[in-house]
């Protein structure tokens, strides 16, 4: 059995990642960002928006590459060359996005090659064949839990002996597709975001890329491993969350037993926090549930926005370097509880020792997902 083989089912280690956003272009960046305050989230008159969008052409490689493509190839440039990974013909390439080049929905003409140019495998196959990678790049979309999908995915393809190292990298961009499909639900707010408060009014989007590089084989000392995943799908509504929570405390609680660990040894939750009501009353709920109400717990969309397919691991990097520096970020916003069930929201920097840090997600269609990582 698999499981009786000592070179199947290895332990899998982050050993390089990125995160590239409006507040900076680099994991370096981004957290020296974090460490001062700085938000990404401001009006956009352009858009008609309060988001996190990134300003001037910085992004653009080439004409031959979308917006889409460039963030996600500067992304895991800069995650390989600060890891000093190397690409070979066994390196597996995953990518993670909701809507990809749905823009050119707005601006082209409507045709069987538009059809195709849109297809995100072709923004995979492009990004795959710039960084050199031979392998057939594998594709993620799974509405808001695509990125935490993704790193999932890569894990599990490591332990079951497919491959040694995966590249998962995420990215999205704003478009009027995007932003009058929110704008339908009455689910953006006129204001920066302010998850799990009293007076949250909705969430804002985001633009951003982030990359993490897995591999069996641990590069320092200090590189964190992927413990473990789940998923589950409440199955309630195509838009709206589980009204009890019981499907997301489910995935967290077989993350929890598959990774071996309790509540207890749970130091910090990156929760999905999007500050609609639906959703940060869904999540208190399942926290609660879980028995992780006490823990130390923020919501980044108050940085980034809502960054939908680069959010789970936007977020995941900062967890994992939660863990490498002992540093939990304050939650945005956050001035009063304003869900039910009440969870250990952080308003100021907090210094502590995190050996297990848990990441959630949830999305439309009732998709939920959370992951442990630890030291």
């Amino acid at each position: 059995m698999i499981v009786n083989n000592p070179g199947l089912n290895p332990d899998v280690f982050i050993i390089g990642d990125n995160i590239l956003s409006p507040i900076g272009m680099t994991t370096e960046e981004n957290l020296a960002a974090l460490k001062q305050g700085i938000s990404g989230v401001k009006r956009h008159d352009h858009i008609t928006a309060v988001a996190s969008v990134f300003e001037g052409d910085k992004t653009i490689i080439d004409k031959n590459y979308r917006k889409f493509e460039s963030l996600l190839i500067l992304s895991i440039t800069d995650a390989i060359k600060q890891s000093g990974f190397n690409i070979d013909d066994q390196t597996a390439l995953i990518i993670s996005s909701t809507k990809g080049n749905i823009s050119l929905l707005e601006t082209e003409e409507h045709t069987e090659e538009l059809n195709k140019r849109i297809a995100l495998p072709t923004s995979a196959k492009l990004v795959a064949d710039h960084l050199g990678i031979k392998t057939q790049p594998v594709v993620v979309s799974n509405a808001c839990i695509s990125g935490v999908l993704a790193i999932l995915t890569g894990m599990r393809m490591i332990k079951s002996g497919q491959y040694e190292n995966i590249i998962v990298a995420g990215a999205d961009v704003i478009s009027e597709f995007v932003l009058s499909g929110f704008k339908s639900f009455q689910a953006l707010s006129n204001t920066a975001c302010r998850p799990f408060d009293k007076d949250r009014t909705g969430l804002n989007l985001g633009e951003g890329a982030a990359t993490v590089i897995l591999s069996k084989t641990k590069k320092n000392d200090n590189d964190v491993k992927v413990s473990s995943g789940a998923i589950s799908n409440d199955a309630n509504h195509i838009s709206g969350p589980s009204r009890t929570g019981e499907e997301l405390a489910f995935s967290i609680k077989k993350a929890l037993l598959d990774a071996g660990i309790t509540a207890h040894d749970v130091g910090y939750i990156s929760a999905h926090g999007t500050a609609t009501n639906y959703n940060d009353e869904m999540e208190a709920s399942a926290i609660n549930i879980a028995g992780l109400q006490d823990v130390p717990l923020n919501s980044l969309k108050g940085y980034y926005g809502h960054t939908l397919g680069a959010a789970g691991i936007i977020e995941s990097v900062i967890a994992i370097h939660a863990i490498k520096d002992g540093m939990i970020f304050p939650s945005p916003g956050f001035l009063e509880n304003g869900v039910t069930h009440p969870v250990n929201v952080i308003t100021s920097l907090l210094n502590t020792p995190v050996k297990h840090a848990l990441k959630t997600a949830s999305g439309f269609g009732g998709c939920n997902a959370a992951m442990i990582f630890s030291k």
